[in-house]
Formats: C-alpha cells, structure tokens, sequence
C-alpha cells in the first residue's frame, strides 16, 4: 500500500472512531431523553428536553459533517496525482508534509509527520493550483513547494 492510500486509510479510522464517539453520546442522549419522559412534568421537564434536543441537534450536525468527509476520502481514492495542488496531494514544502483532503490533523506515517487538511482550509487554499518549485503565501511567510503526490 502506497503512503497516499495508507494516509486515506488512516484518515478514514480517525473518523470512524469520531462518527462512533458521537453515536455512543447520541445513544446517551436518546436514553436521556426517554428518562425525561418517564419521570418529569412542567417546566422543569420542558427545559431538560429542550437541552437535550439541542444537544442531539448538534451531535446530529457533526455526524453529517464526518459523513461528508468520508465522502470526500472516497473521492479522493479515484483521483489520479496531478502536477498541481489539489485534491488529494500530497504536499512537501520542506517545513512540512500536507495531506488535501479531509481536516484529520497530524499523521505520523512511516517516521514522517503529515497534516490530513481540509481544501477549504487557508493554508490549502494558499497552495491550491501551484506546482513543484513555485512559492505560496501564508501568514506572511512564503514556502516553496518541492513536491507534489
């Protein structure tokens, strides 16, 4: 397995260990809620459900965001490296190795450290469209790229 599928496979864990983190609470939640409905009345009811569907609410919205990762890794296994920043590159700018996919945050793979980030991140999208040897601007610091993958 190359470093590029091995990097896809360890993003992919990393969040399949968060999507069942957040079904385990949302479990929690559910049960919470069917407790609430058995023991309570009034007010004090009202706001204890209303506390835990906005909980839900937001477990549920982090649940559809690691899904459209997932999706995105999926895509990112069918793409072919270019010899531009994209989707899916791999990036060596000497200082650091980037991952354009999915905000994982850092991989340690083989002895090398990699950051699984996100393309709608600001650094990705300071790199986006360059090519090896050209420079990148971020945070008023300029960085060669010296490879891409």
């Amino acid at each position: 397995m190359g470093i590029r599928e091995e990097l896809i496979r360890i993003c992919r864990e990393k969040i399949d260990e968060k999507v069942a983190s957040l079904k385990k609470s949302m479990d929690g939640l559910k049960e919470d809620l069917e407790n609430e409905s058995k023991s309570s009345a009034g007010d004090k009811y009202e706001t204890s459900r209303e506390m835990i569907n906005i909980e839900w609410n937001k477990l549920s919205q982090q649940l559809v965001e690691f899904e459209k990762q997932l999706k995105t890794l999926n895509r990112v296994q069918h793409l072919e490296p270019k010899e531009t920043v994209q989707l899916g590159a791999i990036v060596d700018t000497g200082k650091a190795r980037y991952f354009i996919s999915v905000p994982a945050g850092e991989i340690y793979l083989d002895h090398q450290r990699y950051y699984a980030i996100g393309v709608h991140s600001p650094i990705a999208q300071a790199m986006l469209g360059k090519k090896k040897g050209e420079f990148f601007s971020f945070r008023e610091t300029s960085t060669k790229i010296n490879s891409i993958a």
